[in-house]
């Protein structure tokens, strides 16, 4: 299969990351061949975040595979419907059904520890008063975010994430395209950013091809990038 069959990969970030995360993976993949794009997350909100993604993913040539970590599964569940679309891959992600909101879906498991660890600060908004956005705080970010990678990559990665915003929480998927998509997903074992209940859950109703990483952190793609790049792969290969 050549270079130009591929589909092309979009990897989409989460929260409290930025695109850097997707590195180790987006070297795996560009090893075999595979075209990627992996554009900045906005972290703004469930609508604003998945129309970007959407934008980006039209303006990509052929067939294109997305693949989201974190909240930025539920933005491919939105931005997933795109026409030329035609994978989703899920890793250690939310998978939500149509109207249904991140509170919603977590509310239904015990709360992570990610929970109680977050830092509230607020940003400008044009014509409107400052909106809450929302980070994990330094000290608690390696255990909770990344237990499972280097110290030194870690304080890194406290230092350098990027805010949700916290409305975020409570907006609707308006589609879910694993619904007319094939989907795969990852679940990280020792998540403690989201329960990995609730990835197993999303993942089973979505029918997805499941892989369990056991003992795997919820930042499994710094930690495990040939794991998650080969499911990846899978999902090229079979759509490809």
């Amino acid at each position: 299969m050549t270079t130009q069959q591929l589909p092309t990969v979009v990897l989409v970030h989460g929260a409290f990351a930025d695109a850097g995360s997707w590195s180790g993976v987006i070297t795996e993949l560009r090893s075999h061949g595979v075209p990627v794009v992996a554009p900045p997350n906005p972290l703004r909100g469930l609508a604003a975040d998945s129309a970007y993604i959407a934008s980006v993913v039209s303006q990509i040539d052929g067939p294109v595979v997305l693949a989201g970590h974190s909240y930025g599964g539920a933005l491919i569940t939105v931005a997933g419907t795109a026409e030329n679309v035609v994978g989703l891959v899920y890793v250690a992600a939310y998978v939500l059904e149509e109207g249904e909101s991140l509170g919603e879906l977590q509310g239904r498991f015990p709360l992570s520890a990610l929970v109680g660890s977050l830092k509230e600060t607020t940003y400008p908004v044009a014509g409107a008063e400052p909106a809450v956005e929302v980070t994990i705080t330094a000290d608690a970010f390696p255990e909770i975010f990344a237990a499972d990678v280097p110290e030194s990559v870690t304080t890194v990665l406290a230092l350098a994430q990027r805010p949700l915003a916290a409305a975020a929480f409570a907006e609707t998927a308006t589609a879910a395209a694993w619904k007319t998509k094939p989907s795969w997903a990852l679940v990280a074992g020792a998540d403690r950013a989201i329960n990995p209940e609730v990835e197993r859950f999303g993942a089973r109703r979505a029918g997805a091809t499941v892989v369990e990483a056991d003992g795997a952190s919820h930042a499994v793609a710094v930690s495990r990038p040939q794991l998650v790049a080969q499911l990846i792969l899978d999902a090229v290969r079979a759509t490809g």
